[in-house]
């Protein structure tokens, strides 16, 4: 039995590349293993057998042999703990790992999306300028910790895993806000991340997928 993921069917091309079914997908690249997609619409999500398996109705969800679990950092967290690619094999290495998928997704994440949210989904909104200082405040802080901490250093732990996977997809957000340029560590480190063929593999999957799908009244 290979793994299965669930991701959408189709999502609005501002979305294609960012749907977070592209974070285990990496993951799965990384560590060498094939797996199967469900793919599922909006209707489907809310479907009570799909609730069995993610209680919000989201994506992704997963199982395999062992698991059957839902939220993209504890899948990729759960990938990690099968592969020498991802985590360390010893116990202090690995809580590390975690570690940092819960720092990415817990303390940069929020910060990111106040920001980033502002101008993709609330424009032209009165209270928006009056927020943006505040917004853009809390996330130079938590960038500027992040470069800190990788200043002389390639990756999170000094070598690739799995923390490096949220994180770096955490900050691929930050993709039409120039905040980024002000912190070149991490606009490298983010370009590092992405340079890797596994994540290549990862976004070209989900946007076949996509492709394949795409609604008849868009098709050209």
């Amino acid at each position: 039995m290979k793994p299965m993921l669930a991701a959408l069917r189709w999502v609005p091309p501002f979305a294609q590349g960012y749907a977070h079914d592209h974070r285990v997908r990496w993951a799965l690249e990384e560590a060498g293993i094939a797996y199967e997609v469900a793919l599922v619409d909006r209707g489907g999500m809310d479907a009570e057998a799909y609730r069995a398996w993610q209680p919000f109705g989201q994506i992704p969800a997963y199982r395999d042999r062992e698991v059957e679990i839902f939220e993209s950092g504890a899948i990729v967290l759960h990938i990690a703990k099968s592969s020498a690619a991802l985590a360390p094999v010893d116990v202090g290495g690995y809580a590390r790992v975690a570690s940092w998928i819960f720092a990415a997704l817990n303390t940069l994440e929020p910060a990111v999306r106040a920001y980033a949210q502002l101008d993709t989904f609330y424009a032209g909104q009165a209270w928006v300028e009056g927020y943006r200082p505040i917004a853009e405040d809390q996330l130079k802080r938590r960038l500027a910790d992040l470069q800190r901490w990788l200043t002389h250093r390639e990756y999170l732990e000094g070598r690739f895993t799995a923390g490096d996977i949220v994180m770096s997809t955490v900050l691929r957000d930050l993709d039409d806000a120039a905040i980024l340029s002000k912190f070149p560590t991490l606009a490298s480190y983010r370009a590092r991340c992405e340079a890797r063929p596994a994540f290549a593999r990862a976004i070209d999957a989900q946007l076949k997928d996509y492709r394949e799908n795409m609604p008849a009244q868009l098709e050209v």
